[in-house]
C-alpha cells in the first residue's frame, strides 16, 4: 500500500467529535499513540532487559500502526499529502547531513 491509497482509507475511517477543524484533535491523537509507542519500548527495558521478542515486536508494530493513521489524519487536515510530507523531510535531513548539521538543535539548522 501506497502513501496515497492509505489516506484515502483515513479518510474513510476517521471519527471526529465535530465538523470543524480537526487538527488539534488529531495532533492529540498523535501524541498519545507516539507515548503509547513509547511506553512499549520503556516496558521492554523495564520487563525484558531490552530485548525486542516476537511477541512484543508485534505489539509495537500495531502501535506504529496507530501513529501512522493519526500522523496520516493530520496531514488530510492540513490540506497534504503523506507524499509531500516525507519528501520534504526527505530533502531536509539530507540538506543537515550535507552542512554537517544533522545532529544539534533548531528548526533551522
Amino acid at each position: 500500500m501506497n502513501f496515497e491509497e492509505f489516506q484515502k482509507v483515513v479518510k474513510k475511517t476517521a471519527i471526529y467529535p465535530n465538523q470543524g477543524n480537526n487538527v488539534a484533535y488529531v495532533t492529540l491523537g498523535l501524541a498519545g499513540e507516539a507515548g503509547e509507542v513509547a511506553d512499549k519500548v520503556k516496558k521492554l527495558i523495564r520487563d525484558s532487559g531490552g530485548v525486542l521478542t516476537p511477541d512484543k515486536r508485534k505489539e509495537m508494530i500495531k502501535e506504529l500502526g496507530d501513529v501512522l493513521w493519526y500522523l496520516t489524519a493530520c496531514a488530510s487536515e492540513l490540506g497534504v499529502g503523506l507524499e509531500e510530507v516525507a519528501t520534504q523531510n526527505a530533502k531536509k535531513v539530507e540538506d543537515r547531513k550535507v552542512r554537517g548539521v544533522i545532529s544539534g538543535e533548531g528548526d533551522n539548522r
